[in-house]
């Protein structure tokens, strides 16, 4: 495929992908839809991190938006920077995949930890009486692997948490979808990457 042609595709993908990872994202800091538990500060710290916004979001928008301009605005290959744009292109898609890395990794502990809720810690023999905790991740005796196969997969145990309503089923949705959200920018910002290399050597080649 064309290197310029890439771009134009490999760019809008990236702008829906950043876009999509910002919304995940700040969804993730209103629990059943509501501003009280952002308000009360009883938020994950792995969403107050915000890894959707500026790894998977900001970082890759920045890249998408140059990588889509460059690819429409430069077709042919005529003197208008192309080899230079293709190179600032790589260097953005590198950042790009940085971002995504990073919020790969933080949606995975979010989801591995679970969700921050309101819990009764006496009656599941984490602690004594009700408080605010992330009472799948308490389960010490468990390795990471199993405690999120244990309660993503077992119903019974979402009721534990008391508020915010829902919040097992809100957290896991929304981080698994930034997990497949980031992993698909990784893999577009880096054909991104060796389409920039190719681009510094070639230029966008249309018309070729």
């Amino acid at each position: 495929m064309c290197v310029g042609k890439c771009s134009r595709i490999v760019g809008p993908c990236l702008l829906v992908l950043g876009t999509l990872s910002m919304a995940a994202n700040i969804l993730l800091l209103f629990p059943s839809g509501t501003w009280k538990y952002l308000v009360e500060g009883h938020i994950s710290k792995h969403t107050k991190v915000l890894p959707g916004v500026w790894g998977g979001g900001i970082m890759v928008l920045l890249a998408a938006t140059h990588v889509t301009a460059v690819g429409w605005r430069c077709t042919g290959c005529s003197d208008c920077g192309t080899r230079h744009n293709a190179f600032i292109s790589a260097v953005l898609s590198k950042l790009a995949v940085l971002g995504a890395a990073a919020c790969f990794v933080f949606s995975g502990l979010g989801l591995t930890d679970g969700p921050l809720c309101f819990y009764n810690a006496s009656k599941h023999g984490h602690g004594h009486g009700t408080l605010w905790g992330y009472p799948f991740r308490d389960a010490s005796d468990q390795e990471p692997e199993a405690r999120v196969e244990n309660y993503l997969f077992d119903r019974r145990v979402w009721s534990i948490c008391l508020e915010p309503k829902g919040a097992v089923v809100w957290n896991g949705i929304l981080f698994f979808l930034l997990l497949l959200i980031s992993a698909a920018e990784m893999v577009l910002a880096s054909l991104q990457v060796l389409n920039g290399c190719l681009g510094c050597l070639c230029g966008y080649c249309e018309g070729k």
